[in-house]
């Protein structure tokens, strides 16, 4: 950091996100992920900076999501966020300026939020990283993450399709009950908080077997997750989807099945990333999506 990167040469103090901080911090965020993308011959995460702005905006207007700024002579530089809804919280976006990067920012940012949720008496801490970027691993692994999944984004067009005995509907606020007890048993334990905002905005679907819900999703896309009994009920669902927002959804590469149900019907894998965890984890005792945080 110095004159010639345009970033102040001086020693960056780390505070509370605000809500004028969004524009900023958006801008960072667009053109970390696209330096790092690009790199490595991947397609952004975001189309334009607005898109990023817009994500900042939402996530420093929301009173469980903790934001980090990492400030230098006024400037803001960097960023970094904690979603702490429920037993289990969420890291990131972390992004840092291109010209600020590879100085010992990103560990003191993820320090930030892993003392937050030690604070916070949150037991366990989840991210989903790039999978070609080495340097995010090292740090990651370094801080006590663990890997436990291997995942492929996948993206394409609406599939429109319906599966036999499995019906598809927008979920209501009387299914969250069931989809709680259905996520406790795949993971042990449950995402109301987003399963109820993706209700109350009309993004939440159930399939239901028999009679009962066997499967939801808060949105088969990059913030959205599922959790159902079988690779069938998922199936169903992403079967459902009007689209895929965002870069696509993410899939543990290791179900095959799935995989090839998803490659057979023309959607293609756009990116690898890595589920790492910190704290309590139950191996899933059921077929998932997980979103862009875990």
């Amino acid at each position: 950091m110095g004159p010639d990167s345009g970033v102040p040469a001086v020693q960056p103090i780390l505070r509370e996100a605000k809500p004028e901080d969004a524009a900023a911090a958006g801008r960072i965020c667009y053109e970390a992920f696209k330096s790092i993308a690009e790199r490595h011959n991947f397609a952004p995460d975001f189309p334009d900076p607005e898109a990023a702005i817009g994500l900042m905006e939402h996530l420093v207007s929301r009173a469980d999501i903790h934001g980090v700024m990492a400030e230098a002579a006024g400037r803001v530089i960097g960023s970094n966020f904690l979603w702490e809804d429920g037993a289990v919280a969420g890291v990131g976006p972390i992004t840092i300026d291109p010209a600020a990067q590879d100085q010992g920012l990103g560990r003191r940012l993820m320090e930030a939020v892993l003392e937050r949720a030690r604070e916070r008496g949150i037991p366990a801490v989840r991210l989903l990283q790039a999978a070609y970027h080495n340097r995010s691993m090292s740090l990651y692994t370094k801080l006590g993450f663990e890997v436990r999944e291997l995942l492929s984004v996948i993206q394409g067009p609406a599939l429109n399709l319906r599966a036999a005995g499995h019906d598809v509907r927008a979920a209501c606020a009387a299914d969250a009950e069931a989809a709680d007890a259905l996520c406790r048993r795949v993971h042990g334990h449950v995402r109301a908080g987003e399963l109820r905002g993706a209700i109350a905005q009309g993004a939440a679907m159930v399939v239901e077997r028999g009679g009962r819900i066997t499967g939801y999703t808060t949105g088969i896309g990059f913030f959205g997750h599922a959790v159902a009994e079988t690779n069938e009920d998922l199936q169903a669902l992403i079967g459902a989807a009007p689209s895929f927002a965002g870069p696509g959804f993410m899939l543990p590469t290791r179900n095959s099945a799935l995989l090839r149900w998803c490659l057979a019907h023309g959607l293609t894998i756009v990116q690898p990333m890595t589920l790492m965890t910190m704290g309590p984890y139950q191996e899933p005792q059921g077929a998932y999506l997980p979103s862009i945080l875990y």
